[in-house]
């Protein structure tokens, strides 16, 4: 590995784990956020098929309960990104094996197909 591409794999790895801070931290709030609906639920005697502020307490449960699958979902993608880089397989598609074009990893990171492959309708 040469000097240029020994410094580009260390920005890569911080650019990967600075995002993925964000993410975990992103994940952490949700997460404590849910905690805190599912609790003040449980103070409420509400009955969400009848009254209108159960509806609302079932939407937040459900919303945050997404908003958490993704952002967990997202850290996952970062840490498989952050294996690529450390397995030398980062910026290749792991479906074609093709490279991934530059300016699709500057946009998404964590990108593991190349556009071809992530517009393909088998997806």
């Amino acid at each position: 590995m040469t000097k240029n591409s020994l410094s580009q794999s260390t920005d890569l790895r911080s650019t990967l784990l600075a995002e993925r801070d964000t993410a975990a931290a992103g994940a952490a709030t949700v997460a404590r956020d849910l905690d805190q609906v599912k609790a003040a639920s449980t103070l409420v005697a509400t009955d969400d098929e009848h009254d209108p502020e159960g509806a609302t307490i079932a939407f937040d449960r459900a919303q945050l309960t997404a908003v958490l699958d993704q952002a967990r979902r997202r850290v996952a993608e970062l840490d498989d990104a952050l294996g690529r880089v450390s397995d030398g397989t980062y910026g290749t598609c792991t479906q074609c094996g093709e490279p991934i074009a530059a300016e699709r990893l500057v946009a998404r990171p964590a990108a593991a197909t190349c556009i071809a492959c992530a517009s393909s309708p088998r997806h």
